[in-house]
């Protein structure tokens, strides 16, 4: 079994066709059939089923298929890293994180990025969620993750400060020319929802937390991004809690940030399954200079049992 005869086995599984995925790879179809079929030879049975009209998974072909996406990309990330560790001049680096993350934080850090090192490339990947982005980067779909930090990670990881969590109402609002707002005030209005929102022992943490105010908050509208949420809100859809670097870069003059009375924050982070080493870790310097939050009050949020703030 070679690296490979799994790239061509994928190749056809992406495709679904192997005539497709021979032009993707630019071989014959012949020599992809034949690889993949010592590949089959070596496993000990058939992993695609040749259809009239394309191809499909077999049962073997189902369970053997995230191992082999694992091995292809451990493969690409050890050579990305064994290049990384030589220098910093050149290559490609991937990056994983959450869309919140992406369109507040990371534009200006990258902006830089790009005049120190312009001869590394950047491959950015966006989940919606902290556990797709936790769960992608152990598949080893990135070199290294940049997100809330996670309650439990065993790789390395490097804490970037605190980031405050504001609420996000349009610019004729009544409260719109108020500094910040005690969740109780909230109690009546409708609430936008975002894939993000963490949960705190099975409970999502708006729910949680409005319940310890006395009320249950009225939720509208639920959406994948956060950036869609803001956008929503500022044309009077509802109201959303959000990051303050995100909202901030993702709204005009047409909506008003407003901190919690108590303040609330999440920890951000940068972290990787394996030693930042090359440009990985450069970048990863480069994060550590970028302070993700002006404001220092208290961590009010509820916390988990570990006692990280959500």
């Amino acid at each position: 079994m070679s690296l490979r005869q799994m790239e061509y086995f994928l190749a056809v599984v992406e495709e679904s066709s192997f005539t497709r995925a021979a032009d993707s790879l630019h071989v014959t179809q012949p020599a992809l059939s034949h690889q993949v079929k010592a590949l089959e030879r070596s496993v000990g049975g058939p992993l695609l089923e040749r259809m009239p009209r394309g191809v499909r998974l077999t049962a073997m072909g189902r369970a053997f298929l995230p191992h082999a996406q694992l091995a292809v990309r451990s493969a690409h990330q050890a050579e990305r890293a064994a290049r990384a560790a030589a220098e910093v001049a050149g290559g490609e680096l991937h990056l994983a994180t959450v869309h919140a993350v992406a369109v507040g934080l990371l534009p200006g850090v990258v902006a830089r990025w790009r005049a120190l090192h312009p001869g590394v490339s950047l491959m950015l990947r966006e989940y919606a969620s902290t556990e797709a982005l936790e769960e992608e980067l152990e598949r080893g779909a990135a070199d290294l993750a940049v997100g809330p930090e996670p309650a439990q990670w065993t790789g390395p990881l490097l804490p970037l400060g605190r980031e405050e969590l504001v609420v996000v109402v349009p610019s004729d609002d009544p409260l719109a020319g108020r500094a910040a707002v005690r969740l109780a005030e909230l109690a009546d209005r409708d609430w936008i929802r975002c894939a993000m929102e963490p949960l705190v022992d099975g409970v999502l943490v708006l729910d949680r937390a409005c319940g310890e105010a006395g009320f249950t908050p009225h939720t509208v509208l639920r959406t994948e991004h956060t950036s869609t949420a803001v956008r929503m809100a500022a044309a009077g859809v509802g109201i959303v809690m959000a990051p303050a670097h995100m909202a901030r870069s993702a709204v005009g003059e047409d909506c008003a940030l407003l901190s919690l009375d108590p303040a609330w924050h999440r920890g951000l982070a940068v972290f990787s399954r394996v030693p930042l080493t090359g440009a990985a870790a450069a970048f990863a310097e480069l994060l550590a200079g970028a302070e993700p939050a002006a404001a220092t009050a208290t961590v009010t949020a509820p916390r988990d049992a570990s006692g990280r703030p959500d």
